[in-house]
């Protein structure tokens, strides 16, 4: 416990640090010809102030050390024994209480290997590793090393391609109102999250038996209040070690690839099927029975150490009802909040789980104000099931967009929607019975007549999207509206078109949002821009960016803001998390990467790293036809004031 508090209050004390850093590591590699079949492969290191990378030898249980692999392994070449290091560096952590070895401020590594085949060309070599400050990164990189020819000379020595530093170390270098907003979303739906997991069948009847394990521990009230804080700590330590863990494990550059990798949608749209059918009643998803008898018997002991065990119980014995909302928050605060989402996300979870139970336990007497279990614990899990059913159908949205396969079009995504909420209502209402609910008597009640309510009124609030309605309300949810098996709504009978609904388009050109004409080619887009003698908005956007739609449908829906996108400016939408592969003739190895760019997502992230530093999106830069810019990027804003003056400053500008 000592070792995940530690950790955590590092993360929390230097995550803005560590979420500006351009890169801690940086490299330049090279090879050295020994003989016709063995080289060594040398890798240099240079390393920010304050920053440790870790060594080969750095001790189990203690920070990532550096490791070599390949997918030629075995084939082509194989390593011969461990790299040799440069000086390196040995002090005591008192997180992991052990002697951690660590390069600091520069390392040379050289790999000797022998070639197998005499026909190799190049050879690709993986490297992870892990550096820390206080708060502590993944570090990942790919070498490409020639091999040099055989009739060159022994100790030939060249340098070979660039590498790949760690993904999630690029940061946008603009400062943006939103990333703390963004951490505070996460953590007020996770709050919420917990107080609604609090009034699950498997939590709630958990309060009285809490309460009766305290009066028994504490002999005063100032030991009870005590002893009920503790309690609270104990379980905000748990969870947010589980947050902690998964970010831990998973990596910032995972983390961030959540909202836009294939695989990772799919696995979560069946996840949370799998949560939704169990909160539905179709079966229940336990821990092992053992886990929960050795965790009972720990709590037994008494004291400090039999308090945090209870706490720990409670998170196990529990798990059938809070599993489901955990890991949704995980996956949500995972994709939204890069390597601190998760543990924001657990600390807001806790929180709110955390103080109802150590106020009842530190004030007992209020027991006697809380209602009484029945059916309407299990009518919480029900909801929670129909919500978490339609949450899993955006992640196999995302998965779609980014395949650009139009299976789940606007109006499909919409039909899904309004039927599981149609039959939420209808189940509000009592016209449908589940499993394990109570027969109704006396009819529903005030509450649950009001949510029904609601569920229909969202209900009725969709069906006219089904014909092209914008539905504001849900933007981000469904796909945008271009994305519809009828754009322009039924008929083409949407008002409200720009000019481009009605002109001819430009070679290379799309309907965008709002039928503003755009590209989605850097060098088409601007070519037009000289043309016509107008600045170009290069937007870095994607299929599955929740915030890129909000902009959207919020920002630049407005009259002013849309005017402006329609007349003075050339609208390019280079979008990232395309996954449609280039054609072979434009493949490539990236320069700046080494890394084959294969997709036109590759291109465009490579374009926006390179070219400006950052990888978020939504990220808009204002460029004249020479491709300078003509004022600061800005990312994602929702004032609409605000972003209409950046345009308009970027526009004088150009004047």
């Amino acid at each position: 416990m000592k070792k995940l508090v530690a950790l955590f209050l590092g993360l929390l004390l230097n995550f803005t640090v560590s979420a500006q850093m351009v890169e801690p590591v940086t490299w330049t590699s090279s090879i050295e010809k020994i003989s016709d079949t063995e080289y060594y492969l040398i890798f240099n290191a240079t390393i920010e102030e304050d920053w440790h990378l870790y060594s080969q030898h750095n001790p189990d249980g203690a920070s990532l050390p550096i490791e070599f692999t390949s997918d030629a392994k075995g084939k082509d070449f194989e390593f011969i024994g461990l790299a040799d290091e440069s000086e390196t560096h040995t002090a005591y952590s008192e997180i992991w209480e052990k002697d951690e070895i660590y390069f600091e401020y520069e390392g040379t590594l050289r790999q000797k290997i022998k070639l197998l085949k005499s026909d190799v060309k190049s050879i690709e070599i993986e490297f992870s590793g892990q550096a820390c400050k206080e708060a502590c990164v993944p570090i990942s990189a790919t070498f490409i090393f020639d091999i040099p020819a055989l009739d060159s000379p022994i100790t030939a020595k060249s340098d070979t391609s660039t590498t790949k530093e760690n993904d999630a170390t690029i940061e946008t270098p603009i400062e943006t109102p939103t990333s703390n907003k963004g951490l505070l979303i996460i953590f007020g739906l996770a709050f919420l999250g917990g107080l609604t997991a609090l009034l699950t069948p498997c939590v709630f009847p958990m309060i009285p038996m809490t309460v009766s394990f305290f009066t028994k521990q504490s002999k005063s009230k100032a030991a009870g209040i005590r002893n009920a804080i503790f309690y609270g700590l104990s379980i905000i330590v748990i969870y947010v070690g589980l947050g902690l863990s998964v970010s831990t494990i998973f990596g910032p550059a995972a983390l961030n690839a959540l909202s836009t990798n294939v695989w990772f949608n799919v696995i979560f749209f069946i996840l949370l099927v799998t949560f939704a059918l169990s909160f539905l009643g179709a079966f229940e998803i336990t821990l092992p029975s053992s886990w929960g008898t050795k965790i009972d018997s720990q709590a037994d002991r008494g004291g400090y150490v039999g308090i945090f065990f209870m706490a720990l119980a409670l998170a196990i014995v529990s798990f059938s009802c809070t599993g489901p909302i955990v890991g949704t928050l995980l996956v949500e605060a995972a994709s939204g909040g890069g390597f601190i989402g998760p543990i924001v996300g657990m600390l807001g979870f806790s929180l709110a789980l955390a103080i109802p139970f150590a106020l009842f336990a530190a004030f007992p007497g209020w027991l006697n104000s809380l209602p009484k279990s029945g059916g309407w614990l299990n009518t919480v899990k029900v909801v929670l099931g129909f919500l978490e059913l339609a949450l899993a159908f955006k992640f196999l949205s995302n998965a779609d967009l980014v395949l650009q396969l139009h299976w789940l079009e606007r109006e499909t995504f919409l039909a899904i929607w309004i039927a599981i909420f149609g039959a939420l209502t209808l189940y509000l209402f009592g016209k449908i019975q589940l499993p394990h609910d109570s027969p109704l008597t006396g009819g529903i009640s005030v509450g649950r007549l009001c949510l029904g309510l609601l569920s229909a009124t969202l209900v009725v609030y969709m069906i006219p999207g089904l014909w092209g309605a914008p539905l504001k309300l849900i933007s981000g949810f469904p796909p945008p509206a271009h994305y519809s098996e009828s754009p322009y709504g039924v008929g083409f009978k949407k008002l409200g078109g720009g000019p481009g609904a009605h002109a001819k388009l430009p070679e290379g050109a799309h309907l965008g949002p709002h039928d503003i004409i755009a590209f989605t080619d850097y060098e088409t887009g601007m070519a037009y821009a000289r043309k016509v003698n107008k600045p170009a908005l290069v937007d870095f956007t994607g299929h599955a960016c929740v915030n890129c739609r909000k902009m959207e449908d919020y920002v630049w829906s407005q009259e002013k803001v849309l005017s402006v996108l329609n007349n003075d400016i050339v609208l390019i939408s280079l979008y990232v998390d395309d996954k449609r592969k280039l054609p072979k003739d434009e493949q490539y190895i990236s320069e700046h990467t080494g890394k084959k760019i294969r997709t036109i997502g590759n291109k465009w992230s490579e374009f926006q790293t390179i070219n400006y530093k950052a990888n978020a999106q939504p990220y808009y830069v204002l460029v004249d036809g020479n491709a300078k810019q003509l004022n600061a990027p800005s990312a994602y804003n929702t004032d609409v004031d605000s972003y209409y003056q950046w345009l308009m400053e970027g526009i004088n500008n150009f004047k």
